[in-house]
């Protein structure tokens, strides 16, 4: 596991960059606004990623100046671009093939449904937990070609709603899996472990174990 500082577009980003040896795929990981790539969530879902020899890496879509900006925390496309530019740049910089996938949470999601019509580098799977699908905007949910899959907390009703139409609007190959008993953060006794598991199990689908 490492540090890596990411050049895009007016700013540098960080990300923690996790690469198994044997590893055939790279899961790109965005968080949600008022968050970072320290959350605890989302370095979950990483590890259990990894320990399936997936890499993943855990980025900040965001400079430390720009996340003390409301507005940008919610610039869907100003997000999309970044994330697209950093697959674009860590690509360049591996020496075998790997698959791409996107593993989006809050409006993290949304940017990872927006990156993905745009990126130069196929992306083949994304999953979104506790996202906001529908922040990507109607015209691009309807031409989306990334197998995606949609967790949402039981709980989260109105989270579950936004979904449900995403998912409606979604031609590619899509799943919408409700986890019980689990709220926006899925801070419930095994919701997150659910999560994980679900992730791995799309992820090993679409990308290659």
């Amino acid at each position: 596991m490492q540090e890596i500082t990411i050049p895009v577009e007016d700013a540098s980003l960080m990300g923690t960059l996790a690469l198994p040896q044997d590893a055939q795929s790279l899961v790109l990981l965005a968080h949600g606004s008022g968050s970072s790539r320290f959350s605890p969530r989302n370095q979950y879902v990483a590890t259990e990623l990894n320990r399936a020899s997936m890499g993943t890496l855990l980025m900040d879509l965001l400079s430390e100046q720009e996340d003390t900006c409301p507005a940008a925390r919610f610039d869907i496309e100003l997000l999309a671009v970044r994330l697209a530019q950093a697959t674009a740049w860590i690509a360049a910089k591996q020496t075998t093939r790997l698959s791409f996938g996107y593993f989006g949470a809050s409006t993290g999601a949304a940017a990872a449904i927006r990156a993905a019509h745009v990126s130069s580098v196929p992306i083949e799977a994304i999953v979104s937990r506790g996202g906001r699908p529908d922040l990507a905007g109607r015209d691009v949910l309807a031409v989306a070609k990334a197998p995606t899959l949609l967790v949402v907390g039981g709980l989260d009703a109105t989270v579950i709603e936004v979904n449900r139409e995403a998912f409606a609007l979604l031609e590619c190959p899509k799943g919408l899996v409700i986890v019980p008993g689990a709220t926006h953060l899925f801070e419930e006794p095994g919701t997150l472990e659910a999560v994980a598991r679900y992730a791995v199990q799309w992820f090993e689908r679409y990308l290659g174990a």
